[in-house]
Order: C-alpha cells, then sequence, then structure tokens
C-alpha cells in the first residue's frame, strides 16, 4: 500500500509536469490558437474514444450529463482558445502565473456556486494573490494582453471546475469528458467554419507542428486525463493539492529551459508569483486541516 501511494505520488506530478509542458507545446506550434485547439480537441477525442472503445465503457448517458457536458464543452474550448492565445500573443511565464491564481479563485467562488459561508482567511488571501498579480503585470507593460487572455482564460477554468465538480461524481468521469472534448471540438469547428478556415491550406500542416500536436492530443491530453484519475485514487488531498499547485512552477521552469531569455522576466514578476503560489498553498493547507478537524468532531459526536 506504502508503495503504491510513493510510486502514484511520483506518477502523479510527472503528470503535472505534463499539464505544465502544455503551454511549452503551445509556444512551439507555430498554427494559431483557435486551429490548435481545434486539432487538440480533435485529436484527443479520437483518442480517448479508442481507450472508452478497447476499454468496452458504455457511452450512454443521462439527459442531464448530456446538457454538462454541453456547457463544460463549451467552456473548455473557450478557456484553451484564450489560454493558448495569452501564450502567443505573451510567453508561456506570464500565461502560467496567471493561471495559478485559478485555483484560489475557485474557492472564492465556491460559496456563491455551493451556497455556504465565506472564510475570512480566504478573503486575507484573495488580497495576497490581486498583490501578486497586479505585481506580475507591472513587471512588464508589453504582456498586458497576454495577461487579459490568461486572465479569461483562468474565470473559464473556474467556472469549467465548478460544473464539473459538481456532477463528475454522478457518472463515469472518462465518459464525461470524452463528450465534453467531443463537443469542445464540434464548436470550434463551427467557428472556423463561420471564418472559412477549413481550406487546403488549414490541413497543410508541417511535420514538426504534427509531432507537437499529436504530443498536446495524445499525451498531455487523453492519456495525463486518464492516468490522473487513476493515481488519485491512492493519494490524500494535500498530495493532490500541492502537486497541482506546482504545475506553473515546473512549467515556467520547462519554458525557460526550452526559450532560454525569451522567458526570463523582471525580480517583480517572480515575487508576485511567488506570492499567489503562497496564497494558494496555504489556503489548501487550511482547508485541509478544517476539513479533518470537522470529521473528527463528526467521529466524535457519533459515538
Amino acid at each position: 500500500m506504502q508503495k503504491d501511494k510513493f510510486l502514484s505520488t511520483i506518477h502523479f506530478h510527472f503528470i503535472v509536469i505534463i499539464f505544465g509542458f502544455t503551454a511549452v507545446l503551445g509556444a512551439l506550434i507555430s498554427i494559431s490558437a483557435i486551429p490548435l485547439v481545434w486539432y487538440r480537441m480533435t485529436l484527443a477525442t479520437i483518442g480517448l474514444g479508442v481507450f472508452l472503445w478497447m476499454r468496452k465503457h458504455s457511452f450512454r448517458v443521462s439527459k442531464t450529463i448530456a446538457w454538462v457536458a454541453i456547457v463544460s464543452g463549451i467552456l473548455i474550448a473557450f478557456h484553451w482558445i484564450t489560454f493558448f492565445g495569452a501564450v502567443k500573443v505573451s510567453n508561456v511565464s506570464v500565461t502560467l502565473s496567471v493561471l495559478s491564481s485559478g485555483a484560489f479563485l475557485t474557492s472564492l467562488l465556491e460559496p456563491i456556486f455551493y451556497k455556504r459561508k465565506v472564510i475570512g482567511y480566504e478573503v486575507l488571501f484573495g488580497l495576497l494573490v490581486i498583490i501578486g498579480l497586479v505585481l506580475v503585470l507591472g513587471a512588464d507593460g508589453v504582456h498586458l494582453k497576454g495577461f487579459m487572455y490568461a486572465g479569461i482564460s483562468t474565470v473559464l477554468a473556474v467556472v469549467f471546475t465548478l460544473v464539473n465538480g459538481k456532477f463528475v461524481s454522478k457518472t463515469n468521469p472518462y465518459v464525461l469528458s470524452f463528450y465534453e472534448l467531443l463537443v469542445g471540438a464540434l464548436v470550434v469547428s463551427v467557428l472556423l467554419a463561420t471564418q472559412g478556415a477549413f481550406t487546403p491550406a488549414f490541413f497543410d500542416i508541417s511535420p514538426q507542428d504534427f509531432f507537437w500536436l499529436s504530443l498536446l492530443a495524445f499525451v498531455c491530453t487523453s492519456y495525463a486525463f486518464v492516468v490522473s484519475i487513476v493515481v488519485m485514487r491512492h493519494l490524500t488531498p494535500y498530495s493532490i493539492m500541492l502537486g497541482i499547485n506546482m504545475e506553473p512552477v515546473y512549467g515556467i521552469t520547462l519554458a525557460y529551459v526550452v526559450f532560454g531569455e525569451k522567458e526570463a522576466m523582471s525580480t517583480p514578476f517572480y515575487i508576485g508569483v511567488l506570492c499567489i503560489l503562497s496564497a494558494v498553498i496555504a489556503n489548501g493547507i487550511l482547508k485541509l486541516r478544517r476539513t479533518k478537524k470537522a470529521k473528527q468532531v463528526g467521529s466524535q459526536i457519533s459515538i
């Protein structure tokens, strides 16, 4: 059991590194954001569909889950469009630094979405995140457009997470993700069709781009999603929270290794990133302690 937990922890961090590498791939792929997302979602849908078919999963879902898949598919499509748009107009470091505030933004919106009271320390951490974002933005005004795209992408990701969190336990998460990817691919297809983008030139991509797109779709999307769910069964919430919060650290480090000086930012930028990550990690630790304490009180009452 202890060996399974250790191996799952290592595997999960490997998956988080893969998630962090998606922004780097977005910068390496030469095509623009919307076609990039179309290729990612189309190929990932095929990959996940083949996996489900080989494992003989049923593709049937309820009407409620079908509507959830439609809403979530639209959200994730535009999340990725703005995410890769941010990478294209700024760089990986700016995009991931803003996106790292998403976990905290989720905790602020949870009281509204799940109808619970606002917790005092969440407000304080919220101020720390705001300070961090101000430092990130103020570090280099050249990246303002990328900052705005990343901000929109973060909000869309948070809403997607809240919607999924409410319904994912009521169905097969693999099947739900398949339909979300399928809906997203269809939405992007309609968007591209209205622009008359489906020309022979659209499908004439370089072997290098196709290689990076295949990695993005099959490894960073289909494979990473499936494996992340499997290894989470052996991990504590703290391990999961700590691993996910390391994504911007891994991503920014990988971006610097791949792109060098292009990704180098000023000192205030890194102070801002540190503020955001500190708030997110501290918030997660306090939440876990509150949950643990509540369970202990509950068990004492039942006794």
